[in-house]
Parts: structure tokens; C-alpha cells; sequence
């Protein structure tokens, strides 16, 4: 960054004092040495024979360049004349600026005794240079390249263009020729008119597609192995196949063999019946023939000798005695026909029975009991059942016979009948079932040879039916709920599912839900957070499964509920349809003849409410009419019901009366009552009950005045407690949090 006039003068050494000229003088010569190299390298190479233009070529061929020059030759059009026209001054400046360098170099050199050696290498560095000059003329003008042109003083951007283009590696993909290429091929090549897609979002797609093949591959490995386990047991059933039906031809031909070597001796020992009795006829009829022979002779005898007679008196006293014999004998028929006949008859022999064990050689057998599985869990609804059942051998089976009816320890009825159903497969969905019973199973199998033994017999159970909430009896707080309901099924379930949901508010839309499980009896008490609102549900559960969800119900914990117990009201209170209002008519006598049930008020009429069973503060009120006698407070379970409330040590009671002068208020327990006067009289009274602090506190809840407290020890959970002295109305209000005024 130095002038070069700077260089051999006496400034110069000032800059550089001494070793920085050195190291000029090194680097020049050093420049001037690699001129030299190259220049007697391209003397070697041209002495050698060296071809540059097929260097050239063979080079453009291998990176591609002989299929673009036609392409980038139009591409460029005058441009090209633009850079020949260029070319040469930008070597003539080249070369003079390495003269110039040269002959600054020439001046530049510091030492006398150095100046001849200068001279002679700057002299034959100009030769090289200028022999160097020639040979990349000679070699552009024969083939043209990228870098070349840069390096000649062509404009920065085509020579950015052309470094790129020749640089540049796929970057798009052709869909239609599937494969990848370079987006110059896109705009002018032979891609121009195929679609082309992004390369990453190309392979992203590819990679998904290689991925569901994949998969399927892994489908058709898993199906292939589990067809080729099949197989195998298929190989090994046709062997026992095989074995059984060897068998069972082995046993079908001894019978065949039985049955003939049977039909042999019976059709041999009927034959030889028929012979003895043919030769015993003949013989009977050979032996008659010898007798009559043997009397022929005498008698032909006799007669001879008769006829020889000379004696003619002798001869016809003879004569009158054998004549008579003869004449006897000669008229006697003679049987010269023969009893039996030589040939025997014929005999067919009945192979029906041989035939009928000949074709059943080939006949499948009946197959064996069936195995019925026993229920699986949850595998049953409130009105079907699914019952599954196996065989223990391969036997041939063309469909099954599945019987099932309820079981019942009652008579007999129409419902205990039996129902029979025909299914091909090992199981069978039954519908239109009753909710939680039992119902006894039993499956039979059938081919063309007949129908197995029935299986043993199983006992499947429906689901049970959703329960019912009662929704008048459910009890809360801010922190709990007791929630009781009850089972529409007479039969007994084996526990119980409760799930809450907590309903989301406006800002957060999730619902949380969480059951609670192996509940053993209809009630249950919760555990909940303050100031939300629950949704509640209830599952019976037993072998067959979970039921449908009762009916919800809502819980709200804002403050405490209560439902009023109709069991305990006196019969002249009525409750509104609301629940939480009780009114009494004009009637002169309390103790009417209306019917009186053991749990409620006879002389008071008064009424309680449900238990509070949660420790921990409760609040409630009580709007009143001023003109109506009224008692409200607490009261044990045990509390008694032909008495008054407040009379008794298990109550605790504000009265209300009105006398001639005032509105009289009084605080009763055991019938005492403190000496207490109130000037504004309450048309809304509030009540905290305190278990913790055992306090019971009534207030003034228009002024938030504080009226009365008791301070006792409650031994047990306590029932709110109402009664009306007077025809009137009081109406109850509960859910109410408890006011920050109370704890002054």
C-alpha cells in the first residue's frame, strides 16, 4: 500500500529500516521465481507436446460444461462479442502493469553490486511473462470457461452468474421425471415444462412416503408371520386329523370285518341245516323203499310157491288165506317221488348294515361338550351379555346351540324359560336382558353327524341399573358434600362409583373429573374446594360391569345446603314446592286427629332439617314475617317430638313471641332464657353454627347486628330445627358463605 516510487529511495529506509527491505527484496524475488517456474513449466509443456484445447475439452466434458455451452451461448448472446471485444485490453493492461512491476522492481533494488543480476532477471522475467501471455491467449480463444472470463475483466455480474452456474448443485425436484435438478435446467433447459417441486419440501414428502411404505411393510411382515404360525398349526392339526381318521378307519373296517365274518357263519350254519335236512328226508324215504322191497319179495315168494301148488284142496285153503294179503298190499299207492330236491335254494345275504358301516367310514364324527369360559369383567351392560366359549379338540362343528334362561330360586314362571339361540361363531352377544340378574349358560355343538353333551353350565350377570340420586337429601358445605342415593336393582351390587367434575368458569375451559371407587354403600362423603360448582354422577358396579351414570346433580360449595326432613314435620306444617318454605294454616287446636307417623312433631309444629355432619363453621337464614311466632335454632337427632323446641337440653332455640306491649325474643335451652331485649326487630335472621369454637350464633342480617350466642358443647352433629306458633310463613335460605361481619 506503499508507493512504488517509495521503494529505492532514501524515505524507504526510513519506513523500513532494515530488515523490511530484506524481506521486499525476498518477496519480490520470490514473485519473479514463480514467474520463472511457470513460465519454463509451459516451455516444458509445449516442447512435451502438450494439447491444451483437448485438456480444455476433456475438462468441460467431465464437469458438464459441452451440454450448457450451447444454452449459455444463447443465453449470453452479444454479451459474448461484449467480452471479446474486452478481452485483449485487459491482457495488454495486465501485461503492462507486470512490466511495470518489473521495471519498478529494476529501480527498486537498493545494492550497486546487485544491479547487473536485476536487470537480467527482470529481462527474462518480461519473456515469461510475455510467453505466458501468448499461451492463455492461445488456449481462451480455443475454449471458453467461467473463470477465464472473470479473471479477463468481464462485468461482476455475469461473472457471479456464470462462477454460480457452473457451481450450482440440484436444488429443485421434476415430479414428472422424478429426479432432482438444477433450477437453470427449470427456466431453460429440458425441464422448462415439467412440474417442479421445492427439494427439501420434496424429500420431506418422499421420507413420508418411504415411511407409510414402511409401514405397510411392517403390516405385511406381522399378517405374513402370524399367516405362517397359522400354517404351522394348520400342519399339525392335518396330522392329528390324519391320526384320528386312521383310527377311525381302522375301527369302521373292524366292524365291516365283524359284520361279514358274522353274516358268514350265519348264512354257513343255515346252509348246513338246510343239508341235514334234505339228506334226513331222502334217507327216510331210501329206507321206506327198502321195506316195501322187502315185503314185494316175500309176497312174490309166497305167491310162487302158492302157484307150484299140486294139492288143489290145500292150494285154495292157501290161496283164500294170502290173497287177501296180496290184494291189500297191491293196493297200496307206491310214492316213487322224491321228498326233497337235490339243489339248494338261494340265499341273499343282507349287506345293509355292512353298507351303512362302509359309509360311515367317511363320516365326521360328533363333536365333543364344548368348554364355556367363565364372564370376563366389564364385558356387560344393563341389558346384554357377551358369553364366549371353546372346544378342546379340532372337531368339525357347523354351528353351536346356545341355552341360557334367569336364575331365580322362585317356581317356575314364563320369564325362567329357557331360550335357545344358533350362532357359527365360539361367542354370542344376548340382548334385551334385565338389569343385575343372573342368567345360567350352557352351549351345545352340532355338525351332520348329530349334537355334542351340553357344556357346563356358567353363570353370567347383567350390569346393574343407574342409580338414583336423591337430590333432596344431599348435604354440603364449603369444603365437603354428603351425596346419598339408592339402587333400582333387587339384587345387591357389589360397590359403587361416584365421579365429580368440577365445571370450569369463564377463563379456564377445562373440566377436571376424578371418580371415586369402592364405595360399599349408597352414601359417600366428598372432599371438595371452596367456591366451585360440581357435577356429580354415581355408577353401580358388580361382576358384569359399570352401569349407565345416574341422572347428575349439581353442588355448588359457596356456602352451606340443607334439605328440610318431611319425616319429622308436625302434620298441620306444610312445605312449599320450592322445599326450603314452611307454612301453617289458621287451626285453634295443634293436636288434631291428622295421621301422625313415629319420626315427626306432635304438640310442636315444628319441622328439622338434615344433618350437618361437617366440622368446621355453617351458615344459614331465616326470613320472617314480624307478626309470626316463630322458633328456629339446632337440635340433636334424639331430640324429643312431643315437646317444644328450646324445652329440652337438646335444643337450642331463638323464639319469637308478641305480647300486648312488645315483640318478645327469647334464646332458649333447657327452658331458660337470658334477659335480653332487641329494639329492631329481624326480618332476616342469620345463624352460625360454630363446631369448632362450640358456639351457636343468631344475628340481626339487614343491620349485621349481632343478637345472641350459646356456648355449648355439642356432642353430636346437629339438625337445623324450624317451628311455627302462629299461622304463618317462614322461608329458609341456605348456601349463603358465611358473612365477614359474623367474626365481630
Amino acid at each position: 500500500f506503499y508507493h512504488m516510487d517509495l521503494y529505492g529511495s532514501k524515505e524507504r529506509f526510513d519506513i523500513f529500516p532494515e530488515e523490511p527491505s530484506g524481506q521486499g527484496d525476498r518477496s519480490l524475488g520470490d514473485t519473479r521465481r514463480e514467474s520463472a517456474l511457470s513460465s519454463k513449466k509451459f516451455q516444458r509443456s509445449q516442447e512435451a507436446g502438450y494439447d491444451l484445447e483437448k485438456e480444455v475439452a476433456e475438462l468441460a466434458k467431465m464437469y458438464g460444461l459441452d451440454e450448457d455451452r450451447e444454452k449459455e451461448l444463447e443465453l449470453l448472446g452479444g454479451h459474448l462479442e461484449m467480452v471479446e471485444s474486452r478481452w485483449p485490453p485487459a491482457r495488454t493492461e495486465k501485461a503492462g502493469s507486470q512490466s511495470s512491476i518489473c521495471n519498478a522492481s529494476k529501480r527498486s533494488s537498493p545494492v550497486k553490486d546487485q544491479s547487473q543480476s536485476t536487470k537480467q532477471q527482470g529481462k527474462a522475467a518480461q519473456d515469461e511473462d510475455q510467453s505466458k501471455a501468448r499461451a492463455e491467449d492461445e488456449a481462451e480463444s480455443h475454449a471458453w470457461s467461467r473463470e477465464e472470463l472473470s479473471s479477463g475483466g468481464v462485468s461482476d455480474e455475469w461473472s457471479s452468474q456464470a462462477v454460480s452456474e457452473e457451481e450450482e448443485a440440484a436444488d429443485v425436484f421434476c415430479s414428472t421425471c422424478k429426479m432432482p435438478i438444477r433450477a437453470f435446467d427449470k427456466l431453460f433447459g429440458e425441464h422448462k415444462d415439467h412440474e417442479v417441486a421445492q427439494l427439501p419440501s420434496a424429500v420431506e414428502s418422499e421420507k413420508e412416503e418411504i415411511h407409510k411404505n414402511m409401514c405397510k411393510l411392517e403390516e405385511q411382515i406381522a399378517q405374513m408371520e402370524n399367516f405362517a404360525s397359522h400354517l404351522e398349526e394348520i400342519f399339525i392339526t392335518v396330522e392329528e386329523n390324519f391320526g384320528r381318521q386312521e383310527q377311525n378307519f381302522e375301527v369302521h373296517y373292524n366292524d365291516a370285518v365283524q359284520v361279514l365274518a358274522q353274516k358268514y357263519e350265519e348264512q354257513l350254519e343255515a346252509l348246513g341245516e338246510e343239508k341235514r335236512q334234505k339228506l334226513e328226508a331222502l334217507y327216510g324215504q331210501l329206507v321206506s323203499c327198502g321195506e316195501h322191497l322187502d315185503t314185494c319179495k316175500e309176497l312174490t315168494d309166497t305167491t310162487q310157491k302158492l302157484y307150484l301148488e299140486n294139492d288143489k284142496a290145500n292150494f285154495m285153503k292157501v290161496k283164500s288165506v294170502n290173497w287177501q294179503g296180496l290184494e291189500e298190499f297191491l293196493k297200496k299207492e307206491v310214492d316213487l317221488e322224491l321228498s326233497t330236491l337235490p339243489d339248494f335254494e338261494e340265499r341273499v345275504i343282507d349287506f345293509s348294515e355292512v353298507e351303512q358301516l362302509m359309509n360311515s367310514i367317511n363320516t365326521i364324527p360328533a363333536p365333543c361338550a364344548p368348554v364355556i369360559n367363565p364372564q370376563a369383567p366389564n364385558a356387560a351392560t344393563g341389558t346384554s351379555l357377551r358369553v364366549c366359549w371353546g372346544l378342546f379338540s379340532d372337531d368339525t362343528v357347523e354351528c353351536y346351540q346356545l341355552c341360557y334362561k334367569p336364575v331365580s330360586n322362585e317356581p317356575c314362571s314364563d320369564e325362567q324359560t329357557e331360550h335357545t339361540l344358533k350362532v357359527k361363531e365360539t361367542y354370542c352377544t344376548i340382548t334385551n336382558l334385565l338389569p343385575n340378574t343372573q342368567y345360567e349358560f350352557w352351549v351345545s355343538a352340532l355338525n351332520a353327524s348329530g349334537i355334542s353333551p351340553p357344556s357346563e353350565r356358567a353363570v353370567y350377570v347383567t350390569a346393574p341399573s343407574p342409580p338414583t340420586i336423591k337430590s333432596k337429601k344431599i348435604r354440603s358445605c364449603e369444603n365437603a358434600a354428603l351425596v346419598c342415593w339408592e339402587s333400582r336393582d333387587i339384587n345387591p351390587v357389589d360397590s359403587y362409583m361416584v365421579e365429580l367434575s368440577k365445571l370450569p368458569d369463564e377463563e379456564n375451559g377445562d373440566i377436571i373429573t376424578e371418580s371415586i371407587v369402592g364405595i360399599p354403600n349408597c352414601e359417600v362423603l366428598i372432599h371438595l374446594q371452596p367456591a366451585q360448582t360440581y357435577r356429580i354422577c354415581v355408577r353401580a358396579i358388580n361382576l358384569g360391569g359399570s352401569s349407565e351414570r345416574s341422572e347428575p346433580v349439581l353442588i355448588h360449595t359457596t356456602g352451606t345446603y340443607f334439605c328440610l326432613n318431611e319425616d319429622t314435620a308436625h302434620p298441620l306444617l306444610a312445605i312449599l314446592d320450592d322445599g326450603f318454605t314452611i307454612a301453617c294454616d289458621e287451626l285453634e287446636n295443634p293436636e288434631c286427629d291428622l295421621p301422625v307417623y313415629d319420626n315427626s312433631f306432635t304438640r310442636c309444629i315444628g319441622i328439622l332439617g338434615s344433618l350437618i355432619p361437617f366440622p368446621g363453621k355453617h351458615y344459614w337464614e331465616v326470613e320472617v314475617e314480624e307478626d309470626t311466632e316463630y322458633r328456629i335454632g339446632v337440635a340433636f337427632e334424639n331430640t324429643p317430638r312431643h315437646g317444644y323446641l328450646g324445652a329440652n337440653n337438646s335444643s337450642w332455640c331463638m323464639r319469637h313471641i308478641i305480647t300486648p306491649s312488645r315483640h318478645k325474643y327469647e334464646f332458649l335451652h333447657s327452658g331458660m332464657t337470658p334477659d335480653i331485649r332487641i329494639t329492631v326487630p329481624p326480618t332476616r335472621i342469620g345463624i352460625l353454627l360454630d363446631y369448632e369454637n362450640c358456639r351457636l350464633s343468631f344475628f340481626n342480617a339487614d343491620i349485621a347486628q349481632h343478637l345472641y350466642a350459646f356456648n355449648s358443647h355439642f356432642q353430636h352433629y346437629v339438625h337445623p330445627c324450624f317451628a311455627l306458633e302462629t299461622p304463618g310463613i317462614l322461608q329458609i335460605h341456605t348456601g349463603i358463605a358465611v358473612p365477614p361481619w359474623t367474626a365481630l
